[in-house]
């Protein structure tokens, strides 16, 4: 049975498909991982608009969790004394970059991944590791089978060992779950992430400066 339509103005249930009511769109069905069935401005009212959207918001929020992650872990390092780096905060290391100063890679001296080789050599390892990657997403995974890599999987769920090692996809039930997880976690991530740029701009800080000055 279709959900109806509640609006906030009446405060009950109305079939009418009228402006001041929220709905729940019908293109929406909640078969989509992380499907709330919230999209008020119909950015995905198509089958291709959906398609779409689902591509960016995974690969977005992919790259969020990492950005996160990486963001992070060199401060908390740093600070914790585990691991002694020459610039442990995200947005300073570039900063060095763009000046032509050298910055040593994991603390290792004389192992850089910057500074002399300037920014040109980052461009050019960038599109190297990731250009062919995503070259062969969009235009699909079977684009890979005459190199010799066969997934079982389609483009945004690519599976097979080098993307599932733990055949965690072999169980369906499970599947499904963490699918929605991966949703979840990766809206956060990209909602952390702006938060992450704005507190750099303002503070001129890392974020977990910034954590351990809210506390």
């Amino acid at each position: 049975m279709p959900r109806k339509s509640v609006s906030f103005f009446s405060g009950g249930d109305s079939d009418d498909d009228a402006s001041s009511s929220f709905m729940f769109p019908s293109y929406l069905d909640g078969t989509l991982a992380g499907d709330a069935q919230f999209d008020p401005l119909r950015l995905s009212d198509t089958e291709e608009k959906r398609r779409r959207n689902v591509e960016l918001e995974l690969l977005h929020g992919r790259w969020a969790m990492l950005a996160v992650v990486g963001v992070c872990v060199p401060e908390i390092l740093s600070r914790s004394g585990a691991l002694e780096l020459s610039e442990p905060i995200w947005w300073k290391i570039g900063e060095k970059v763009l000046e032509g100063i050298d910055v040593n890679y994991l603390g290792i001296e004389g192992f850089h991944i910057a500074g002399a080789s300037g920014i040109i050599g980052i461009v050019f390892c960038q599109a190297v590791l990731m250009g062919g990657p995503e070259y062969a997403r969009y235009v699909g995974i079977e684009s890979l089978e005459p190199v010799g890599v066969y997934l079982p999987g389609d483009t945004n769920y690519p599976g097979g060992g080098p993307f599932d090692p733990f055949n965690l996809s072999a169980d369906v039930e499970r599947d499904v779950e963490l699918r929605v997880s991966e949703v979840k976690h990766g809206r956060l991530a990209m909602i952390a992430m702006l938060g992450v740029f704005a507190q750099a701009f303002v503070t001129r800080e890392g974020p977990v400066a910034n954590v351990l000055e809210f506390f």
